[in-house]
């Protein structure tokens, strides 16, 4: 796996700002051992090099033109030059350092250990130049010949690590993108697995995700070339055996499944504990087609709620593959969680919409086209015994008619999409509320501040939502004689309150979001509209003398 280009170039800079401060510690350790007289050329080449590094190092830092960067070797190559200049290996350790790291970071673990033994053994034979023969000063530099390799390695390493971390950062960044809410579960769900496929190289990816509410298993099934929509199977919970849920506390790796046997790894994903690797039973087996498996919990808020498996590797799964796997889980697992309870809020607030709807129309609209047939029957009987008076009654038979068609254009008109930026939510606000005083009678105080408004969209809109649903509520059932809305923001939320004097809600008391939920109280719309974009309701009640709804919007 290679880093991206940006963090590519983030490891350079590493690269760049470290070679001076090694060649510094080098040359201040020549200077302690020897004078400059002593060795006049192996001072010039260190002081030489490391002007060279600096200017190279300051560029980097200021400039914004072409990258400018010292090869590796280069680096090789002015240590095998000052190897031969200085008198001794004093300072040799510290440049030596530098170039197995900056190795490790370029060339990967393997390569740089390569190197590393190359220079070891180079350093070995200059300090056969330098000690006698006897065997207590052989033994002295072959111990520090092996000390010296053993810290060129874990320069090496710890390059490496900075590299591979680069690029799993890279990855699991493009894996978070590929979970987008606009793009739907399923698509988010299909593109993840894909893209699993393809770093694994293994055939098939699989998620399992577990819905509590509903007792089901929602399974996602992709292949490394899947192009299309993917549906998800809807299963019972008699089924988790097949995925390894009765055990989501271990992570498995298998290759060479099979009933009776195969060749499998297994820990527990809180302490890393090797365990027995968990069987999936016969009569599920032929449901997952694979001979090899890798299969990681998700949980969130540590509560396991599913399971990612990856199917028919092209080469045997390690256990490093495990593990990379487990570090995917717990990077993804709260965006998948959100996504999938986005999903169910969505859900819950369109069920919650159609009811209010089919409630509205059959309260209203429906019940009087229901009194306008039988009146018209009424007046049908008596249009040859009274004309007069069947002439009045149909005036106002007009005039109901009227008022009923403004409601359901009202209808009609809030069922359409809004667009609501935060320069026209006070706007439309406004307009809003001369049409509930209109409407109603009802004076209304409306009490906010657009300029210092800086709300995002989205949850502008969903504001308005609640605004307007709080107001027609008002309308509806609270009898009231006036109503105050209040909106502000300041640097952490945004905050809207509505307050009437009406009759309130059927309870008593202040109430959380949660706690309505508890006691199945309260507006589910305004419940369901907060939740969706991360506020926080609370419901006042006073029967008989008006409620307050407030609802509060972090923006960070």
């Amino acid at each position: 796996m290679k880093p991206h280009a940006s963090e590519y170039r983030n490891l350079e800079r590493q690269i760049t700002v470290a070679r001076p401060i090694f060649l510094m510690l080098a040359m201040v350790q020549l200077a302690e051992r020897h004078n400059y007289a002593d060795a006049p050329t192996a001072f010039l080449l260190l002081g030489g090099y490391l002007a060279l590094a600096i200017l190279v190092a300051v560029y980097e830092q200021f400039e914004r033109g072409p990258e400018v960067r010292i090869p590796v070797w280069l680096d090789i190559a002015v240590l095998g030059v000052y190897a031969v200049l200085s008198p001794s290996v004093v300072g040799l350790g510290y440049a030596f350092l530098f170039v197995a790291f900056a190795a490790g970071i370029r060339w990967e673990f393997r390569n740089g250990v390569l190197l590393a033994a190359i220079l070891t053994a180079a350093l070995f034979l200059k300090l056969l130049q330098t000690m006698s023969r006897q065997l207590p000063d052989m033994l002295t530099s072959l111990a520090l010949t092996g000390g010296t390799f053993a810290a060129g390695a874990g320069a090496a390493y710890l390059g490496s690590i900075q590299r591979r971390n680069a690029a799993e950062h890279v990855f699991l960044a493009q894996l978070a993108g590929t979970i987008r809410v606009e793009d739907g579960v399923s698509e988010s769900v299909r593109k993840l697995l894909t893209r699993l496929c393809a770093a694994f190289s293994c055939q098939a990816g699989v998620l399992v995700i577990r819905d509590d509410e509903l007792d089901r298993l929602f399974l996602y099934r992709a292949r490394h070339d899947e192009a299309a929509r993917i549906t998800p199977e809807n299963l019972p919970f008699e089924r988790a055996d097949a995925y390894l849920l009765d055990q989501p506390d271990v992570s498995v790796g298998w290759n060479a499944y099979s009933d009776s046997g195969g060749s499998g790894f297994a820990w527990n994903r809180h302490n890393g504990r090797p365990v027995a690797p968990p069987r999936i039973p016969a009569v599920h087996a032929p449901e997952l087609n694979a001979h090899s498996v890798l299969a990681v919990t998700i949980e969130h808020r540590g509560i396991a709620t599913g399971r990612v498996l990856l199917l028919n590797g092209g080469r045997p799964f390690t256990k490093q593959n495990l593990g990379w796997l487990e570090r995917i889980a717990r990077s993804i697992g709260p965006s998948l969680e959100n996504l999938y309870s986005l999903r169910h809020l969505r859900a819950k607030a369109i069920e919650s919409e159609r009811t209010r709807f089919a409630h509205d129309l059959h309260d209203g609209i429906l019940q009087t086209l229901l009194s306008f047939n039988i009146q018209l029957d009424v007046l049908r009987r008596k249009v040859l015994q009274a004309p007069d008076r069947v002439a009045a009654d149909l005036a106002a038979l007009q005039q109901t008619l009227r008022h009923e068609s403004e409601e359901l254009r009202r209808i009609v008109t809030d069922l359409r999409p809004l667009r609501v930026e935060s320069a026209d939510l006070v706007d439309l606000m406004r307009g809003f509320a001369d049409r509930f005083r209109s409407e109603s009678s009802v004076p209304l105080d409306l009490i906010a501040d657009s300029i210092n408004l800086q709300i995002p969209d989205r949850i502008c809109r969903e504001l308005f939502q609640i605004y307007r649903e709080a107001l027609n509520n008002i309308k509806k059932h609270a009898s009231a004689s006036h109503v105050v809305v209040k909106l502000w923001q300041d640097e952490e939320k945004a905050t809207l309150v509505v307050d009437d004097n009406g009759q309130g809600f059927s309870f008593a008391g202040r109430f959380s979001s949660d706690e309505l939920d508890r006691l199945r109280l309260g507006p589910i719309s305004i419940k369901e509209r907060t939740r969706s974009i991360g506020g926080n309701l609370t419901v006042e009640s006073n029967p008989g003398h008006g409620a307050r709804i407030t609802v509060e919007v972090p923006l960070s």
